[in-house]
């Protein structure tokens, strides 16, 4: 066989093996996108051809008036701005707390810290749904039930965000806080200033985990509210369900849009997502 031919040959299967490996990753998107793709045709079908059997897939009729109507149907508007203040404070008070701890075991000396660093990890492993009674005693004898409070501050810390940000700083050089105390820093402007820039990525996937987490809250919100003003997107939904086929498209196109949001940051945070879970598991 000639060179010529040899590399022709050679070509030939890099190109097969090339489109072989696309078709499988668009398959492997269609399977796993099919759910999202398939309430989106569902949410602009119009309820008169939800059980009819030629529009099974795609409506014959598409229209976007069910998104509308979700709105004139229930105050979706104001559970949108609920989840999204809820959403967003527990972010950002849970990057404020997790950087100020991780801190404190890394760089600070104190007694007893490996012991508290240890009963934090250990939350993680006891269920949320064990501790949500005593939770909901604790805050209705505070009076702050049915409050947005009462759905920000008990999330306020997270043990996992801690544990990512101790990870991050492993590989953190000491002589950089040694220098900066040296130099007069205090503590807190070398969180904000020096710290908080150089794990950036860390960052960024806590906060895609932690507004991801605060959106679709859906046991503590339906626990601790009764009245609209107070109740988030994920309670809200569930008002536009009832028998008929005009409700469940109107629950689908709800759910369609409360997913928006939700799908937006994680497009956005998803590289630092990846680099900030990956930080500190492999030391040079």
């Amino acid at each position: 066989m000639s060179h010529k031919a040899f590399n022709e040959n050679e070509l030939f299967w890099s190109r097969f093996w090339m489109g072989l490996r696309l078709v499988l990753n668009i398959v492997v998107w269609l399977i796993v996108m099919f759910p999202l793709l398939y309430g989106f045709s569902m949410a602009v079908k119009p309820a008169g051809e939800l059980y009819d059997p030629t529009s099974i897939w795609f409506p014959k009729s598409p229209t976007l008036s069910n998104f509308v109507d979700v709105f004139r149907t229930a105050p979706i508007g104001t559970y949108i701005r609920n989840s999204m203040i809820v959403a967003t404070s527990i972010t950002i008070l849970q990057i404020i707390t997790s950087a100020l701890a991780a801190f404190a075991f890394r760089f600070l000396e104190f007694k007893g810290r490996g012991i508290l660093y240890a009963l934090i990890l250990s939350t993680m492993m006891i269920p949320g749904e064990s501790v949500i009674i005593s939770q909901f005693l604790m805050v209705s004898s505070w009076g702050w039930t049915d409050s947005l409070k009462v759905l920000i501050i008990p999330f306020m810390i997270s043990a996992f965000n801690i544990f990512l940000c101790v990870q991050a700083l492993q590989n953190f050089p000491y002589e950089i806080y040694e220098a900066a105390k040296v130099d007069g820093c205090p503590d807190l402007r070398f969180v904000f200033r020096i710290l908080i820039p150089l794990i950036k990525p860390t960052l960024g996937a806590m906060a895609v985990q932690s507004f991801l987490g605060g959106w679709n809250m859906y046991m503590w919100p339906l626990l601790v509210t009764n009245q609209d003003s107070n109740r988030t997107v994920q309670i809200g939904i569930s008002m536009l369900n009832s028998a008929d086929s005009q409700s469940l498209v109107l629950m689908v196109a709800g759910v369609v849009l409360c997913m928006i949001p939700s799908l937006v940051i994680f497009i956005v945070g998803s590289r630092n997502m990846v680099k900030g879970l990956t930080a500190g598991a492999v030391k040079g």
